[in-house]
């Protein structure tokens, strides 16, 4: 897809000012920044200095961390895409595992199995990882921490466990996997295991002074698949696209097909029972932003690094394929985290997508004329109409934005639909026709539909009987 014109420079002068002040504030040695959307150029700015006698620039790489998650968690809906696994499955089923292995695939990418943070062991003090063989064969010495299912609790090592499911059963390394399934398919070059020559320097920034230590190098090991990837803020802005818009970047779902992004994207529990401000899906963080907008991905952190990679899903004025990442060279800035979204927010304010006109369509089918209108339902009025190709209702009082529910009918049985998306997702709608063949009446989740309100036992108010 060709992007459009490129933003007003005012625009761009305003995404430029908001990382600067972030990068000053927040005392970051260097910072990259991105945003990818359809119908404009790509834009990124960098403000700061690497470390290394390098400039800094966009094709710079970061540490990303545990954004590296994101990766692994896509190559896991792969390998169960082509029936290789089921996201029920125990993990014991495909790796012989000497603890954990009756904790499912689907526990494990959202966090939700109660397996311990880390593995065994101190990593953090010694910086030593793990390889393959010590991962599993300490696995009996890693503790369960909560019940399974009990909560949100984030753990690197479930996402290391994944990260070997994928491999034996791929025949191949993780970081193989990950090159020819995920970044080769995606154009995403500039994302790689190990760090080029030119990649910046993480730094620990004295909280009392203006001294930046560089931290010590890591190499994670077997650990890798939860956070060992670097990449350039340009590419994660383009990942982060995907991730909201898969079919605008891989039209052909070559790495995944949209309805298995949409698998990942649905909130499976809370990351805060009190304030229930973010959520998490399958290997994806989930922010909600308001008026029915969401922000998808995720934040990484390693020693020396701290990146945000989301995507924007909703809302009025949201381009195509809209993703934004910040990486920076600061363990600290946590304000790095919040930018991304900031970015995101601003392009939508001060540069929306434009307004697509509407055209005129196809008409409905004859035998679906006799649905279309107002019905009514448990008390309640619906509209049903005929958009885009499908049938689709609303309710008559839904708040503007809420998507409808879009029905799909079944092949083998006359009258019959299933409901694709929306409201009752996944339950039938029936329709009985009089004699005349007239639409007369409706079951949709086996509730009745009339054309007139009527009361549970049959009263019709307009009729009075």
């Amino acid at each position: 897809m060709s992007a459009g014109p490129a933003p007003d420079s005012r625009v761009d002068e305003r995404l430029g000012r908001l990382v600067r002040r972030v990068q000053a504030d927040a005392r970051v040695p260097a910072v990259s920044a991105a945003l990818h959307r359809a119908d404009r150029p790509l834009w990124s700015c960098t403000v700061g200095e690497t470390g290394t006698g390098s400039p800094l620039g966009p094709g710079t790489q970061f540490r990303i961390g545990s954004v590296t998650k994101t990766f692994t968690a896509a190559l896991t809906l792969q390998c169960r895409d082509d029936g290789l696994l089921d996201l029920d499955d125990p993990v014991g089923r495909h790796l012989d595992l000497p603890a954990h292995g009756e904790l499912t695939v689907r526990r494990l990418l959202s966090h939700t199995a109660g397996l311990q943070r880390e593995p065994f062991g101190d990593v953090w003090d010694s910086l030593r990882a793990p390889d393959a063989d010590q991962l599993v064969a300490e696995l009996d010495r890693a503790e369960r921490v909560l019940p399974t299912a009990r909560r949100f609790h984030y753990s690197n090592l479930g996402l290391a466990v994944l990260g070997q499911l994928v491999a034996r059963l791929r025949g191949e390394s993780w970081a193989q996997a990950l090159t020819g399934r995920i970044l080769t398919p995606l154009g995403l070059t500039d994302t790689t295991v190990a760090p080029r020559p030119t990649a910046a320097t993480g730094f620990l920034v004295d909280a009392y002074s203006d001294e930046a230590h560089p931290e010590p190098p890591t190499d994670f090991g077997a650990v890798g698949p939860a956070a060992q990837l670097w990449s350039t803020a340009t590419d994660m802005a383009r990942w982060a696209a995907f991730l909201a818009d898969p079919a605008a970047l891989d039209p052909t779902g070559t790495v995944l097909a949209p309805a298995t992004l949409d698998e990942m994207r649905w909130p499976l529990t809370t990351t805060d029972e009190t304030l229930w401000g973010a959520g998490f899906g399958l290997g994806l963080i989930l922010v909600p932003q308001g008026e029915r907008v969401m922000h998808v991905g995720h934040d990484g952190a390693m020693p020396g690094f701290l990146a945000g990679v989301y995507g924007r899903r909703g809302g009025d004025g949201t381009a195509g394929a809209m993703g934004a990442a910040v990486l920076g060279s600061s363990g600290t800035a946590a304000e790095l985290f919040d930018l991304p979204h900031r970015l995101l927010a601003a392009a939508v304010e001060h540069d929306p997508a434009e307004i697509e006109p509407w055209r005129p369509g196809t008409p409905a089918p004859a035998a679906l004329r006799g649905v279309l209108g107002r019905w009514w339902g448990e008390g309640f009025e619906y509209v049903f109409s005929w958009r885009d190709g499908a049938l689709r209702a609303s309710g008559a009082g839904d708040a503007a934005g809420r998507p409808p529910a879009i029905f799909t009918p079944l092949p083998d049985q006359l009258d019959v639909f299933r409901t694709a998306s929306g409201r009752e997702a996944g339950e039938l709608l029936r329709l009985t026709r009089d004699e005349a063949g007239a639409v007369v009446r409706m079951h949709w989740a086996t509730y009745r539909f009339t054309r007139h309100q009527e009361t549970f036992e049959g009263y019709d108010f307009r009729a009075g009987s």
